[in-house]
């Protein structure tokens, strides 16, 4: 046994570390948090002093168990795990769960998994940062707190199943506040103009100094062109440099990589994690913009080696995010000289990002020199403005050029061609051409996570889960957009005729953003009315803050719930008694038909538009049609909402059986024989014919009958079928992957009972998909239960339960221990026995 035992959170991060130290050292994993606050209830004893009650997360239990004996035996472990607050409190969790003895124990920590830093981590060893902890344990509960006494609110006054957080509430307010920014944006239209001229060889594009705002002034300006004369009037060259970005944060690389990768945020931290426990880069959640000497010794090499000297220009740069947490490094490559790595394509292609962002941060200013020619016109007081630009030295531009969100129609200026000050220039033509003022632009992921940095909410631990789980929650949804046809007027002046055309371009496409859902802008609305400081951006801000300054030793981490949670719980208790639900209602007019009114609102599956009210006298009930996914509930018109309730339709026989087609929880469908068949992307539910339903029930046929390999007269429930990674065996809920060079077609029934882990396991599967249709309401299973080949059918009868509890029993027995086989067979079968009773 190895005298020393480090333990780290992942298995690749051990297996990285292994291979550095000798073989006085076991390096284990404790695969993340290994505790947490107790599920059931808050887990916080608010009455004294916030005293947390922690639990085993029962997936740890064998991982405990292992750590336990393997750090008796030792006669020193080493807790490796990040050195971030979550890392200082695995360790500590650690600590406390194993039961290590502190003269036994030391905390390690490194910002590299390199060779070098773990033996200079493991020579200048420290104890747990009880700060770092506090810190932790503040967020942790706090969140709880929050989560645990605004959610039931919500499930209240809203809709079931909803939950609020504190930093996830403040994101989605961001993203509500932009939609209707953009819904509330009226756009104006102006004429730019523009004029392209002959200089000897060349063509020079100049623009005019001012825009029209109407058809009219742009037409009487190109009136005032003809027959005009155009001189230069000024030519001023000016010298302008450009430098690099500082290397990577958290929060820049998830930007970046969104930019010139295409990554979302969250793909970002799981490829750079791999990265970093791989020994690739340094550690991946940090605020820094700092390089270690030793980093900034191999920038110069791999610059000097591979550009030349006069490329090296030394930098050190300084964090600019709001309560920059603990003082990492940069995110860079921990062997700079390596400029590719091994691995998978994207850990490469954001391994290289990384990279070229580093080197840059070291490189030469670029030169360029910026010229701008203004052109006088004879007959109007207006100007012609053309610049340009030449690249004297490229310096950190021969790698990298950093990437921007801006939207612009602005075009890159380039060289202008030679010419002097009253140079006379011949018009080949000039543009007028109608442009349109922009609606502020949606979020991207990218850009969300720049604001909550520019705001100080959440820290570099937090974005990726903030922006992942207002998605989850379905407040906030990521998808593409389809732009609208919009016309627009172009003046074109030859030099002797203007001649006007009406053109059309796409307007309003959005790829990859985030757009607010109903339900998303109905719980804002309800939270930023009765608790305003939990999504004041400012409120939220200082909160974080407070994290800081108990993770510095500053503030006592009770003192700071205490203040926090006493005006929270009253806002709570004022809530749930003065508050009216709230449903996002909107009264869009009359129905032509019925007179009554129509609304829309949020019901229990999602936004619905609805036609009158309960009328207890009559017995007269409302009629409702849910919004279509490309709908919202603030946008949508009356002729809009009456169209849903045509819905669902009959657009002919095929077969002798009706096929209707409607609108679901899911998206348009068209059902035939009971059958549901998902209408496809470029069909719409109101228009589409019985030919086009035919053809997509064929289809669905088709598919189905390639994907069923077998299904068993024994219970037609349990098929072998095909998947996307292969055949496999499906029975209720589960599915059973098929052992290699078994042959999916010849399984028998017993062979299948065999595969799913025998008679017992078969029918646990089945309880199991009863008790969960039960609970959802749906019809009950078949009642049939069947033996593996070779026995009798066993029929679910009341006599016979007993009987086949008694078996298991005995079988158990003989399998393993009595005592513990007997508590996990025994007790489904008698809670079942008990319900057929």
């Amino acid at each position: 046994m190895s005298k020393n035992l480090v333990i780290v959170e992942s298995p690749a991060k051990a297996k990285t570390i292994e291979g550095f130290l000798g073989k006085d050292f076991t390096v284990r994993s404790s695969f993340g948090h290994v505790r947490d606050l107790v599920k059931k209830g808050y887990g916080v004893d608010i009455e004294k002093n916030f005293t947390p009650t922690y639990e085993v997360q029962p997936d740890k239990e064998k991982v405990i168990n292992e750590l336990k004996k393997l750090s008796k035996n030792a006669e020193m472990v080493w807790l490796a795990s990040d050195e971030d607050r979550e890392g200082e409190a695995i360790s500590w969790h650690l600590f406390e769960t194993l039961g290590l003895d502190k003269k036994k124990t030391k905390r390690i920590v490194f910002h590299e998994i390199t060779k070098p830093a773990i033996e200079k981590a493991i020579k200048n060893p420290r104890e747990i940062d009880i700060n770092l902890v506090n810190a932790q344990q503040a967020r942790r509960i706090l969140d709880r707190l929050v989560g645990f006494e605004l959610s039931p609110i919500l499930w209240r006054k809203v809709r079931p199943s909803l939950s609020a957080g504190r930093v996830q509430s403040v994101a989605v307010r961001l993203i509500v506040e932009r939609e209707r920014e953009i819904q509330n944006h009226v756009s104006t239209s102006a004429f730019k103009v523009s004029a392209l001229f002959f200089v000897e060889k060349s063509v020079l594009k100049a623009e005019l100094d001012t825009r029209f705002k109407t058809e009219k002034e742009a037409q009487a300006f190109l009136e005032k062109c003809k027959n005009a004369i155009y001189n230069i009037n000024s030519l001023e060259t000016k010298p302008a440099k450009r430098s690099p970005a500082a290397p990577f944060t958290t929060s820049t690389l998830q930007q970046e990589a969104a930019r010139k990768l295409g990554f979302s945020v969250a793909q970002t931290m799981m490829i750079a994690q791999r990265l970093y426990e791989a020994g690739k880069i340094t550690y991946m959640r940090t605020d820094s913009v700092n390089l270690s000497e030793t980093a900034m010794g191999q920038a110069k090499e791999a610059i000097t080696g591979n550009y030349g000297a006069k490329y090296y220009q030394p930098r050190q740069y300084k964090t600019k995010s709001k309560g920059a947490q603990e003082a990492h490094e940069a995110i860079r490559p921990t062997y700079i000289q390596t400029q590719e790595v091994d691995g998978e394509r994207n850990e490469q292609r954001l391994y290289e990002l990384i990279w070229k962002r580093t080197i840059a941060s070291q490189m030469a200013d670029a030169e360029l020199e910026k010229t701008t020619a203004k052109i006088g016109i004879n007959t109007t007081s207006e100007l012609f403005v053309a610049q340009g630009e030449v690249l004297k030295f490229d310096g950190f531009l021969k790698v990298y050029i950093e990437g921007t969100d801006e939207e612009s129609d602005e075009e890159n200026s380039s060289m202008l061609p030679p010419m002097k000050e009253g140079d006379k220039l011949k018009l080949k033509e000039i543009v007028a051409q109608e442009r349109f003022t922009h609606h502020p632009p949606r979020y991207t992921e990218a850009s969300l996570v720049k604001k909550l940095e520019e705001l100080g909410i959440g820290r570099p631990s937090t974005y990726a889960p903030t922006i992942s789980t207002v998605q989850k929650r379905n407040y906030v949804e990521k998808t593409d957009k389809e732009g609208t046809p919009r016309n627009y007027v172009m003046l074109n002046f030859d030099g002797s005729n203007i001649k006007k055309e009406i053109k059309t371009e796409n307007t309003g496409a959005e790829k990859s953003k985030l757009f607010p859902t109903d339900i998303g802008m109905v719980v804002n609305d309800f939270l930023l009315q009765y608790f305003p400081d939990i999504l004041d951006f400012h409120f939220t801000a200082k909160v974080e803050e407070e994290f800081d300054e108990i993770a510095d030793g500053k503030i006592e981490w009770t003192k700071m719930l205490k203040e926090f949670y006493k005006p929270f719980h009253k806002t709570v208790e004022k809530t749930i008694d003065n508050s009216e639900r709230a449903s996002g209602e909107r009264h869009l007019g009359k129905d032509p038909v019925s007179g009554k009114d129509v609304i829309v609102r949020i019901g229990r599956f999602g936004p619905l538009a609805q036609i009158g009210v309960t009328n207890e006298e009559t017995g007269e009930k409302p009629r409702f049609a849910g919004l279509r996914k490309d709908q919202r509930m603030e946008t949508i018109t009356l002729d809009e909402a009456l169209l849903l309730f045509k819905m669902p339709r009959v657009v002919g026989e095929f077969e002798e059986k009706e096929m209707k087609v409607g609108i679901g929880r899911f998206g348009p469908y068209v059902v035939h024989n009971s059958v549901f068949t998902s209408l496809g992307k470029e069909d719409d539910p109101y228009t589409i014919g019985a030919e086009r339903c035919i053809e997509l029930i064929l289809a669905k046929r088709k598919k189905d009958a390639e994907k069923l390999i077998k299904q068993f007269d024994e219970n037609p429930d349990l098929k072998v079928l095909n998947g996307r990674w292969g055949p496999f065996i499906a029975l209720g809920r589960e599915n059973f992957r098929i052992p290699k060079g078994t042959e999916p077609a010849k399984l028998t029934f017993g062979d299948v009972v065999q595969i799913i882990g025998g008679i017992d396991k078969y029918e646990q599967v089945i309880e199991n998909s009863k008790f969960k249709a039960g609970k959802k309401g749906g019809k009950k299973a078949a009642k049939k239960k069947t033996a593996s080949a070779g026995e009798p059918k066993l029929k679910v009868v009341k006599k016979a339960a007993p009987k086949k509890t008694t078996v298991k029993k005995a079988a158990a027995k003989k399998a393993a221990p009595a005592k513990k086989t007997t508590v996990k067979k025994a007790a489904p079968k008698k809670a079942a026995a008990k319900k057929k009773k």
